[in-house]
């Protein structure tokens, strides 16, 4: 499910201080130059220098067709000590995503995934899920007359390639938009509503600084799309 354009304005930068921000990446922005951008020449990082005027350091990454929080720093130090931390598993990501079906009120996915393509080695992978919400549409799934979809809280603990997607795929309920790993009937639903994205969102981010050692605590708004997709579900935005 392709994204809908990406606009050329400048990034909402979210939180920003001598050594690092944290930036509201959109929808169908790639992170950086790699071999999935075919040939594109319009990267998160290349903006981020232009829009800093300044040496711009990737601490992490978010997949093409996911938005919200990602954090930078603005040296090669601090860009290190941000990397420690997350190596360290001591930074809370709180993702929100639509998936399809209604899975429990809360679960663990516990399930060794790959590290994408050229990369067969399986490592440990985990993600924390809390159900927030659930929705039915007169939309024919299989045998039913309705099709049921769930607004879930995803908080990975380990940070693997396209982790979140995986895991609900694992549990066969899939990401809504997700053209990889989803499930095509539903996607194709959405985008009959008019919903064009992977309804996949870096919500909330939680660090210690590296300088100060205070919590930095940021969130990124859904975009206009995503907010879309919940209006017609009925469910509330997350608070």
């Amino acid at each position: 499910m392709a994204a809908p354009p990406v606009s050329e304005a400048a990034l909402a930068v979210l939180y920003r201080d001598d050594v690092c921000a944290v930036v509201d990446k959109p929808a169908g922005l790639m992170a950086h130059a790699s071999g999935l951008s075919r040939g594109e020449d319009d990267f998160l990082l290349h903006r981020l220098r232009e829009q800093f005027d300044s040496r711009v350091h990737l601490i992490h990454r978010l997949d093409r067709a996911t938005s919200g929080c990602v954090l930078v720093a603005f040296d090669s130090g601090t860009a290190a000590a941000l990397g420690k931390v997350f190596m360290g598993r001591e930074v809370r990501k709180d993702y929100y995503a639509v998936c399809r079906g209604w899975p429990e009120a809360a679960f663990t996915v516990d399930h060794a995934l790959d590290g994408g393509p050229g990369k067969p080695e399986k490592k440990p992978a985990v993600t924390e899920f809390e159900r927030l919400a659930t929705a039915e549409l007169p939309v024919p799934s299989a045998e039913h007359p309705t099709s049921r979809y769930a607004l879930l809280r995803c908080m990975p603990i380990t940070g693997r390639f396209r982790q979140i997607r995986r895991h609900l795929k694992h549990v066969s309920h899939h990401l809504i938009g997700d053209t990889s790993h989803g499930d095509g009937r539903h996607n194709r639903a959405f985008r009959m509503l008019g919903v064009h994205r992977m309804l996949l969102h870096a919500g909330r981010l939680r660090f210690a600084h590296p300088v100060s050692g205070e919590l930095v605590d940021v969130r990124a708004p859904l975009d206009a799309e995503f907010s879309k997709a919940l209006a017609l579900l009925g469910i509330a935005p997350p608070a």
